[in-house]
């Protein structure tokens, strides 16, 4: 994409990966350190032209459309030298085409840079493939939960993933390890959950009647209550499936916790005192990993049903446990 002038006039084709988007949300997207009031403000007033004609905000841009953007100041760039590079790093590919990834997420990576973290899975890949031309997270994981990530490769990808999520699709499992007792084999936890900020800064979220529905269904799949846990200070952990219905933030972590099974090793909605004897047991992160997606392609229909085992770490505390379980 070329530089946008300060200057002068700029005469912009619209490329393929950038069709069907909002004319407004492309133009936030290429004028980095531009002010989305000045954005909207040029488009009103008529400075901005969608081939040739006034545009609106929410007008949706095509592949080869040509729009006219007046001279806009752009944040400078910064010196290569006073820039931390994003190291350049490849991830265990679980899925690929032409059209999108899935990744197998290590834990302890955010998906992407900010919130004092200054890059994340993303830049990561988008450094190791300089070719590619469109790459874009179409979901997010916790940066300490591990597992299966989708990635688009071409906007349409993108557009089509992101209806199918709000259709409650594709199917997503998780795994993760409660300390407690879950009451059911089966359990449906329909509670409402409210994003707030903690003290320090950090985004929580609660149960709440002010918040967003959530629905999680969880099956244990074991119960643990053995001399090791005995020895360690714990009394039972709960090996559980979640299958989410609805994707809200931390929606596992917290409904889990509202069964007081909160998850081991989470160090936001968990268990101090646990987590501290779980560490004695090998267990140094939260035990969650996104482990099956059941979608349909975006671009070709064909179902998909994708797969990532346990991580090691993780793998290694289930078979401890189980060695030394005498009974359910």
């Amino acid at each position: 994409m070329s530089a946008i002038s300060k200057d002068l006039v700029n005469h912009l084709a619209v490329g393929e990966e950038d069709g069907g988007q909002r004319l407004d949300n492309y133009l936030f997207k290429i004028l980095k350190g531009v002010p989305k009031s000045h954005v909207l403000r040029i488009i009103r007033s008529g400075e901005v032209r969608l081939n040739k004609k006034r545009c609106k905000p929410s007008d949706r841009i095509a592949a080869g459309d040509v729009l006219r953007i007046p001279p806009v100041r752009t944040a400078e760039k910064v010196p290569a030298s006073a820039a931390s590079p994003v190291p350049a790093r490849e991830f265990e590919v679980v899925y690929e085409d032409d059209s999108m990834l899935v990744i197998n997420k290590p834990a302890g990576v955010a998906v992407h840079g900010g919130s004092g973290v200054s890059f994340g899975v993303i830049e990561q890949i988008r450094r190791a493939r300089p070719q590619a031309r469109y790459l874009e997270l179409v979901h997010r994981l916790d940066k300490d939960t591990s597992g299966l990530l989708m990635i688009a490769k071409k906007r349409s990808a993108l557009v089509k993933l992101h209806e199918a999520i709000r259709n409650d699709h594709p199917k997503k499992i998780y795994l993760a390890l409660g300390v407690g007792k879950l009451a059911q084999d089966t359990l449906h936890v329909k509670l409402p959950l409210f994003k707030y900020t903690g003290a320090q800064g950090e985004k929580m979220v609660r149960v709440s009647e002010e918040g967003q529905s959530a629905h999680t269904i969880f099956r244990v799949r074991s119960r643990f209550h053995n001399e090791l846990l005995h020895h360690a200070g714990l009394s039972e952990l709960t090996f559980v499936e979640a299958t989410l219905k609805t994707g809200r933030t931390h929606q596992i972590r917290v409904h889990l916790q509202s069964q007081n099974c909160p998850i081991a090793g989470d160090e936001r909605y968990g268990d101090y005192q646990a987590n501290k004897r779980l560490q004695k047991l090998g267990l140094k992160r939260m035990f969650l990993h996104a482990a099956e997606l059941q979608l349909t392609h975006p671009l070709t229909g064909e179902p998909l049903k994708l797969h990532a085992k346990l991580p090691n770490e993780l793998q290694h505390l289930l078979t401890r446990l189980s060695e030394t379980q005498t009974g359910s």
